[in-house]
């Protein structure tokens, strides 16, 4: 098992947004979690990742994470190659096992052209493309990625499946979570997040 949640609650106030969230994650499953707009899908995946502490209930996982926050964790005077110099501290790894998997993620997604360029100056296509890929840098075995192709053209979107499919070959779990999946096909199991609930 990569990923356990158990019985996870949250409250702000009274407005009880989480009430009893539970599921589990082997290798290289896809699992999607949808719900409208404020029905905890961001607070959930806070608590996943360790940013929020849940009022009930644990999480627990194995391996290395990545995560694709919906906003992005970007400095607007940095470059995309100080980006990943700066993270690649931040995850330990080493300055040609970084420079590596950077250029194989900026080939693969086609922005390495602008590794150069501030981030004040890119668009925010590109900006979601730099997102995705800091997540990816560390090579995770669990990936939580929240509206991840939010900005994407239609090639990217693509790449950004065809990525996912690699990713699952190699035994990563991923964790999409949105407002709305048009592909269900693609994964192994949607849950709808109602009412602090997975149905």
């Amino acid at each position: 098992m990569i990923l356990k949640v158990e019985n996870i609650a949250k409250a702000f106030g009274k407005n009880k947004v989480l009430t009893n969230v539970s599921f589990e994650m082997k290798p290289s499953s896809l699992y999607g979690i949808v719900g409208e707009n404020g029905s905890g899908k961001s607070t959930l995946l806070k608590i996943i990742v360790g940013e929020w502490r849940p009022d009930h209930g644990k999480v627990s996982f194995t391996g290395k994470l990545g995560y694709c926050p919906q906003q992005t964790l970007l400095f607007s005077q940095l470059t995309i190659d100080e980006h990943f110099s700066y993270f690649a501290s931040a995850y330990g790894i080493d300055k040609a096992a970084s420079e590596n998997q950077s250029g194989d993620l900026m080939e693969y997604f086609n922005f390495k052209k602008y590794k150069k360029v501030k981030i004040a100056n890119l668009s925010g296509g590109t900006q979601q493309k730099l997102n995705l890929a800091i997540a990816l840098l560390h090579r995770p075995k669990l990936l939580i990625l929240d509206e991840p192709y939010s900005g994407f053209d239609w090639d990217t979107y693509q790449k950004f499946w065809d990525y996912t499919h690699h990713l699952r070959n190699e035994g990563c779990a991923i964790l999409v979570v949105t407002h709305f999946l048009t592909e269900k096909e693609r994964f192994d199991r949607v849950f709808n997040l109602v009412e602090g609930e997975l149905t």
